[in-house]
């Protein structure tokens, strides 16, 4: 997921080490690579923490100042990061440009693209102020799936889209709701899944992102660059052309009235048809497609936020589940074939629909 920092870790303090073998390598490394960038060693400090194992410093130059990872090999494979930045840089993307990478140890120098995300500059209380922003994001969409070719990015198959829909039933139903599964339930569970995939796999495959959303979206600091910058893309696939889009509108830490969502989705796919993207000519139908591909991404991420926090020990991420539980339910309540997992989820987030068969009843 996105880059996020902790309490513990506040943005701008100097790096805390828990390895000391670890600080030594870096320390190693980094007097390696400064001479060459014009780094500035002692100006190192903390500019964000990932969901993952991967944290970001922020290192002064003689100049302006660059991004180093610190990625540690034996958690993070770092090779697709590094081929994902390549397809980015060809496809004419702002992207992070790999300036030094020490393989072994886990170490990468980036070109910085600035401090402020999307997400730091969007006003929440007037959706249309922020039309222009999410407009330079379907531009940097459209270019991005653009540049896609099959057989250079990992599928987004029916084998991964099982494997993330799994962990809404293991890791928020079972360990974090503490339900046991049942017979019935579980009929829901694989019967829905079952039609999930079904549908979002029967649109075309582009690049995908796979978390495109403005806390990974960088505006620039010189005030003139109008071109966002793009992060956190190391987990890009080939699949659904509908997902980008479905993550960018309906936001894993934000949520927009419906009526914003279509606007920016139109615009999307008026965008994408003229550019000779496989977006079909019916916008109801993709429509469709992209709250269907949204409700994958929404039962994934919800599962993955309970992960975090009963595994990795990072509970700031549950306090936005409700967002996904809310998505959930609007788009179930929407389609006929979803009532089911509806149903599912009401039970287990303890919501109990109201009776309106039951009024005028006598009292027994």
């Amino acid at each position: 997921m996105s880059h996020a920092l902790t309490p513990e870790s506040p943005q701008n303090s100097a790096p805390v080490w828990s390895d000391a073998r670890r600080e030594l390598d870096f320390n190693h490394w980094l007097a390696a690579v400064a001479p060459q960038h014009l780094l500035r060693p002692e100006t190192v400090r903390l500019a964000s923490a990932d969901a993952s194992f991967r944290r970001y410093f922020r290192v002064d130059t003689a100049q302006d100042s660059c991004i180093i990872m610190d990625a540690p090999p034996y958690k993070e494979d770092s090779r697709a990061f590094v081929k994902v930045a390549q397809l980015m840089q060809q496809a004419h993307i702002r992207a992070a440009e790999v300036l030094a990478w020490d393989e072994a140890k886990g170490f990468m120098l980036l070109t910085d693209l600035g401090a402020k995300t999307m997400m730091q500059i969007i006003n929440p209380a007037q959706p249309e102020a922020n039309q222009a922003l999410y407009l330079q994001a379907v531009d940097t969409l459209v270019e991005w799936q653009l540049a896609s070719k099959p057989d250079v990015l990992p599928p987004y198959d029916e084998a991964l889209l099982r494997r993330e829909l799994g962990l809404f039933p293991e890791w928020y139903i079972t360990r974090h709701r503490g339900i046991d599964i049942d017979a019935a339930m579980q009929f829901t569970l694989d019967n829905t899944f079952k039609q999930i995939i079904a549908a979002n796999l029967a649109w075309p495959s582009v690049y995908v992102h796979r978390d495109f959303m403005p806390r990974n979206l960088m505006v620039a600091d010189d005030g003139i660059t109008t071109r966002l910058g793009v992060l956190d893309f190391q987990d890009a696939v080939y699949g659904p052309i509908t997902y980008d889009i479905a993550s960018l509108m309906r936001d894993a830490f934000l949520t927009w009235e419906e009526e914003f969502c279509l606007d920016i989705t139109i615009r999307y796919w008026e965008k994408a048809r003229k550019a000779g993207l496989p977006v079909g000519n019916d916008f109801g139908e993709f429509y469709r497609g992209v709250e269907w591909m949204g409700l994958q991404r929404h039962l994934k991420v919800a599962g993955i936020f309970a992960r975090l926090t009963l595994r990795d020990g990072k509970p700031q991420y549950l306090a936005d589940t409700p967002r996904f539980i809310n998505y959930l339910l609007s788009t179930c309540a929407r389609y006929i074939e979803l009532k089911p997992l509806l149903r599912l989820i009401q039970k287990v987030e303890g919501i109990v629909e109201p009776n309106v068969f039951g009024f005028g009843a006598s009292a027994r």
